[in-house]
């Protein structure tokens, strides 16, 4: 996709040899359409992978970053992998309001730092938009970096698209629009209709594993890995398991509809059972119920090149072609 990004920057006079490399760089950019991600599940995979999109994907002069995704979708884990040491106006634990109210004092806001983070589902309820939207242009025009959660909102009134935007949902969308989009509109419906899959695959993920640790005594002897509406448990040896009983187990404790509760940053907690481990605690459904058409394959999955074993969850009614379960859907 073709942008007058590159030629509207100001030279700043280097030698044709970095020139060139940016240049090039900026080709590749311009040429990216789509990038598209699996979304991990746990906190750790998350902020590793923000790390790589920060590393692949981001220039040194990006200044608008637009992030969208819902409540629970691992926004702030991304953020903080591609921006270590960013100070969020919320995460996990809550929000700073002094963060929020000061965007009255912009001036001293814009200078004291170099990156700045907004969320605007929690702006808007202390700042008239025309004063968020007055302090990002702001923010731009003296060439500080402005990070913005739900920039869906703020696009109809600041009506200048992000340089760099990222959808989280089942996937993890990282697009560099251009002068015809796409839409940070089109990224949410996207994102948003998606996000309960995942939910989905993480809580029936978390089942299986509890059943894996308590009932046929394997604890964390795999490694996980990704495929789509659905989970890879990766062993180096094929465990002795019948996988149908497996999924009879599994299927039993989603049909007796249980609670499915965050229990505290390490732990979720499936009704009665005792708290199972889990790295990320926010990123489940809330009822076993809310789990559509849960299978396993019913075979172990040999991969010859690494001499692996893989176990394979899915959720779901649009994965029932097994030859290829990862195979490209038109967004």
């Amino acid at each position: 996709m073709c942008t007058a990004r590159s030629s509207m920057r100001p030279s700043l006079g280097l030698n044709s040899a970095w020139t060139k490399e940016m240049n090039m760089r900026s080709i590749i950019h311009d040429a990216s359409f789509y990038s598209v991600y699996f979304a991990p599940r746990g906190r750790e995979r998350l902020l590793f992978l923000g790390e790589q999109i920060s590393h692949r994907h981001l220039t040194f002069d990006d200044r608008l970053i637009g992030i969208i995704g819902d409540a629970g979708s691992g926004k702030s884990s991304l953020i903080k992998g591609m921006f270590p040491g960013l100070e969020l106006v919320n995460d996990d634990d809550g929000f700073d309001s002094h963060k929020v109210i000061r965007l009255a004092d912009q001036q001293d806001t814009i200078m004291e730092t170099t990156t700045l983070h907004l969320d605007m589902r929690f702006q808007i309820a202390f700042t008239q938009m025309h004063e968020i939207v007055s302090f990002v242009k702001n923010a731009i025009d003296k060439g500080r970096r402005v990070i913005i959660e739900h920039f869906d909102l703020l696009y109809p009134a600041l009506k200048i698209n992000a340089e760099i935007m990222i959808g989280i949902g089942e996937e993890i969308i990282v697009t560099r629009p251009g002068i015809f989009g796409p839409l940070p509109r089109n990224i949410y419906d996207i994102v948003y209709h998606s996000l309960n899959y995942r939910k989905m695959v993480h809580s029936a993920e978390d089942i299986t594993t509890m059943i894996l640790e308590r009932e046929y005594n394997i604890a964390h002897k795999w490694k996980n890995s990704d495929v789509r509406r659905g989970f890879v448990l990766v062993f180096n040896e094929k465990p002795k398991i019948i996988l149908s009983d497996l999924e009879k187990k599994i299927r039993d404790i989603i049909d007796r509809h249980i609670d499915v509760a965050y229990y505290d940053e390490n732990h979720i907690k499936f009704g009665d059972y005792e708290p199972v481990k889990c790295n990320g605690p926010r990123i489940h459904i809330s009822n076993s119920s809310e789990i559509e058409n849960f299978r396993l394959l019913k075979d172990f999955t040999y991969d010859r090149l690494n001499e692996t074993y893989s176990l394979v969850g899915l959720v779901g009614w649009d994965t029932e072609d097994n030859d290829d379960l990862n195979k490209p859907r038109i967004f």
